[in-house]
């Protein structure tokens, strides 16, 4: 049995032979994972990440003391799947604690987290789920949702911005073209409103919007759509495994094109399958530095790594790493609740508001500073790009391609967008 089949059906506690300590010394956490669904790609490192931290978390002492029982689900990208083990854990032995995953389930859940007063933190930056008041007028209140990182909408918003100037620095006359690309679905749909608002004041031409599935498939069609509008900056908003798809299937119709992708639709995995057809992709990154950078938390990162991969020898892509931060700062929200009245979702989502520019112990220089106030649930506002660089064949191992320099991330830009009340939510 794999580790990962293992990871949907057991909790971390029972791996770690604490099954038989008592529900009143444990801290219960649900975890929402894909590995199996449209988004697993990306999905199963990210969910690995927290399987792992919180192991690890076990490993050392736990919690104040207690053991964290996480219960991990794989709920291939279903939010009914979702809907139904939210039940479970709203139930009389209500979680602390929720590690979320897709756009569409977090949304759906929102309403049903803030009745309960059971927090979120998600895989999904939907901007939809910053405003915990609702006094925005954007979207619904969401008091009890959190995510690590810059929103999705900020995210576009930041790429487009980088946009405007290279097309300037490359002494390009006129109005460039942009196209917001993705499966007509919540997850890609949830910044095109804010990209497209942006790319009229930046004085871009938007193009209709091209639709293209979660899944892998042929997409010369949407390539050769591309190419007949004349469209300069497309922005894929789905996943890696389908953003792969496109990227090949126009870099075989020749067409000249810039992409910026979505958080989730570039990492180093994507340009090893990508090959050159991913070189040069503009993608933000959520992590001061990835794997084996330089900084001190890296150190914590490569511990909490060896829980599932003993030999030290797996390349952790990006989402691995965030997965690790965001893990982290549930970790010590779930800290301060104990300390101050108990380890229950109410307090748990105060303990996100008790530090400014949070770092988690241990983490220096991996996350990046996070703000989370019971005004504003946009932990930052500041955007790192990188592009991908691909300069040869991407056979063999991922480790050996990146300790080669075949693949890079090479960052472009910091873009520290203004926290604007107008952007809140949307």
């Amino acid at each position: 049995m794999t580790i990962r089949s293992l990871l949907s059906t057991v909790s971390i506690a029972v791996l770690l032979g604490t099954a038989s300590v008592s529900a009143q010394a444990q801290i219960a956490l649900g975890h929402l994972a894909d590995y199996s669904g449209g988004t697993s790609d990306v999905g199963t490192p990210y969910g690995q990440g927290v399987a792992d931290t919180f192991a690890w978390i076990n490993k050392n002492g736990g919690i104040g003391g207690k053991q964290v029982n996480l219960d991990t689900n794989d709920y291939g990208y279903q939010v009914p799947r979702a809907i139904a083990l939210y039940k479970k854990w709203s139930g009389a032995d209500k979680v602390a604690g929720i590690m979320g995953w897709g756009t569409a389930d977090t949304e759906a859940l929102t309403g049903f987290l803030a009745q309960d007063k059971i927090p979120d933190i998600s895989g999904s930056y939907s901007a939809a789920l910053t405003d915990p008041t609702g006094a925005g007028g954007k979207a619904k209140p969401a008091p009890y949702n959190f995510f690590y990182g810059p929103s999705y909408s900020d995210a576009l918003r930041a790429e487009l911005t980088w946009a405007a100037e290279d097309w300037k620095a490359k002494g390009k006359t006129g109005k460039p073209k942009f196209v917001h690309m993705g499966a007509n679905h919540p997850y890609p749909n949830a910044p095109k409103a804010a990209g497209e608002a942006i790319a009229v004041e930046l004085g871009f031409e938007v193009l209709p919007p091209l639709v293209f599935a979660l899944a892998p498939g042929d997409y010369s069609a949407q390539c050769l759509s591309l190419k007949s509008a004349g469209a300069n900056y497309a922005y894929l908003g789905n996943t890696a495994a389908s953003n792969i798809s496109v990227m090949k299937a126009c870099k075989s119709a020749g067409v000249d094109i810039q992409f910026m992708s979505n958080v989730w639709g570039m990492d180093e995995n994507a340009a090893k399958a990508a090959g050159d057809a991913a070189d040069g992709v503009i993608f933000p990154l959520r992590t001061a530095v990835s794997w084996g950078g330089n900084a001190p938390g890296i150190k914590t990162v490569m511990e909490i790594s060896k829980i599932s991969d003993p030999t030290g020898k797996i390349y952790r892509p990006v989402h691995y790493v965030a997965a690790v931060c965001t893990s982290l700062y549930m970790k010590e929200a779930i800290e301060w609740a104990a300390k101050n009245g108990g380890a229950t979702g109410e307090n748990v989502a105060k303990g996100f508001y008790q530090k400014k520019d949070w770092v988690p112990a241990g983490m220096e220089g991996v996350c990046n500073p996070s703000t989370w106030t019971d005004k504003d649930h946009r932990p930052t506002t500041k955007v790192d790009l990188y592009r991908s660089k691909v300069s040869g064949a991407t056979d063999g191992d991922l480790n050996d391609l990146m300790a080669k320099g075949t693949i890079k991330l090479e960052k472009v830009k910091t873009v520290d967008l203004p926290r604007k009340p107008e952007w809140h939510g949307w």
